[in-house]
């Protein structure tokens, strides 16, 4: 290896990480993917997508197993649960695709380098060198590019540290048991999707929000519906609550808020942190050149190239881009067709799906109501619901609808919200019209297949225009 002199190495193998890499042989460029863990597949693979969207799906069906009556299912009125099992089968899927990424790597060639990965400096020559560091051992690597994909990890409240009752995605996933109670910080994509998981395996679950209204990235009549929802299941949800004090107990843990001006006490047997993630930065030696961050975030532009020449940065660390999976590999994608100089476009932040995997689901893409309000558009919405849908009475799942924020002047798509069933498979749909420049009235005009939740985007452009055909 150190003889060796890469086209690119790729720092870090998450989602953004080995997408890059994959990419960069498939151009046949010499590639090094370096990953200081001794799997392939980062936070999103280990501890975070994937293992708790297995955990969602066996929830899924733990509820509809609660209304296998109504189904015409008898037999199964006391349905046992073992989590065991359930922790099992998210274990194997995330190892079966662990295994995948290897074979991937092989298939194009990419050489997979074990160690934590430091810049040392501008390029000499053309040419960077790279720390490697792994337990005692220290090498180099060199290389004409370097694409950073370090990722990120869980924000911790100041003055907490995980453990197993103070929790961050990585200790949830791998409770023996289901707790009894759990208070969940923070009602962002991880905090609902947790709290809709323990919820529908018996939890008591309580959620409290710094902000005034739950997901609260998304538009303000998705976060009202969301609270509805889960106000109805019984999960207690406190906004604009500020955590002062997080105590251990002999049961567990203590939680000292404030909200509407009134200092309350919370106990549970566990409490989950999800306030957001940090990049993974520290350490990586970009003090050493030019890069530019803040608050630990890496500046780059357009084509995610940093101030340093021949350095690129993809994925959770970049700065202004949202920290989501499919963002980080198209990042990669970007970075690797610039430097291969192939065909490349940059990414158009408002075409970006947003995906929260709770019950019921979300997706969105676009501005918000109020955004493009804020921005001057002269907006007409439309919004169906999917209680006049009849593949959702066909699956049991009534709750949520579609809504389309438009220009009035041009019929142009600024933004599309679902909450509901499949939400997330839905918003395709809005992301492929939206990247094609669609109006509402080409929604309108496209045949959409009956009888199927798709429809309700059929439903929702028409509204735009009071023209619901089932509404």
């Amino acid at each position: 290896m150190p003889d060796t002199i890469y086209d690119v190495a790729v720092v870090g193998s998450g989602p953004a990480g080995y997408t890059a890499a994959i990419r960069a042989g498939q151009y046949g460029l010499k590639t090094a993917l370096i990953e200081k863990d001794p799997y392939l597949g980062g936070t999103c693979l280990h501890v975070g997508c994937i293992p708790t969207k297995a955990l969602l799906f066996n929830a899924e069906l733990w509820d509809h197993l609660k209304d296998a009556k109504e189904f015409g299912i008898e037999g199964v009125a006391s349905p046992k649960l073992n989590w065991a099992t359930v922790l099992d089968r998210k274990t194997k899927i995330v190892d079966k695709h662990a295994k995948g990424l290897q074979f991937l790597m092989r298939k194009n060639k990419v050489d997979t380098v074990k160690g934590f990965g430091k810049l040392t400096g501008p390029a000499q020559n053309g040419v960077h060198t790279i720390e490697l560091k792994d337990g005692g051992k220290t090498s180099q690597l060199k290389t004409k590019n370097v694409i950073l994909a370090m990722g990120s990890e869980a924000r911790m409240i100041p003055g907490l540290q995980p453990d197993d009752r103070v929790l961050t995605n990585i200790e949830i996933l791998e409770l023996g048991t289901v707790p009894k109670s759990l208070i969940v910080v923070g009602s962002g994509a991880v905090g609902v999707e947790f709290a809709s998981i323990f919820k529908s395996f018996g939890a008591d679950v309580t959620i409290l929000e710094m902000l005034p209204r739950m997901v609260p990235l998304e538009d303000e009549e998705v976060s009202k519906e969301l609270a509805r929802v889960y106000r109805k299941k019984g999960i207690n949800f406190h906004p604009s609550a500020k955590v002062e004090r997080v105590e251990k107990t002999k049961a567990g843990v203590a939680v000292t808020f404030t909200a509407d001006g009134k200092q309350q006490k919370l106990e549970a047997e566990k409490i989950l942190i999800a306030i957001g993630r940090k990049p993974y930065t520290d350490g990586a030696g970009m003090d050493k050149t030019k890069i530019q961050t803040e608050r630990g975030f890496v500046k780059t532009n357009e084509w995610m190239e940093t101030t340093e020449p021949g350095v690129y940065a993809i994925g959770d660390i970049v700065l202004g881009t949202p920290q989501l999976a499919h963002v980080g590999a198209m990042e990669g994608i970007v970075a690797v067709s610039k430097i291969a100089k192939k065909e490349d476009r940059p990414i158009d932040l408002l075409k970006i799906p947003n995906v929260t995997y709770c019950h019921p689901e979300i997706g969105s893409v676009g501005l918000t109501e109020a955004k493009a309000r804020e921005k001057g558009y002269n907006v007409k919405v439309g919004k169906f619901p999917f209680t006049a849908n009849s593949r959702a009475s066909i699956v049991g799942e009534h709750e949520g609808f579609i809504k389309i924020v438009s220009d009035a002047k041009y019929g142009e798509i600024l933004g599309v919200h679902i909450i509901g069933p499949q939400a997330t498979e839905l918003i395709a749909e809005a992301v492929t019209a939206m990247e094609l420049e669609a109006t509402v009235e080409d929604l309108m005009w496209t045949i959409h297949a009956h009888p199927t939740l798709a429809e309700a985007m059929l439903d929702a452009s028409n509204s735009v225009y009071g023209l619901a055909i089932n509404m």
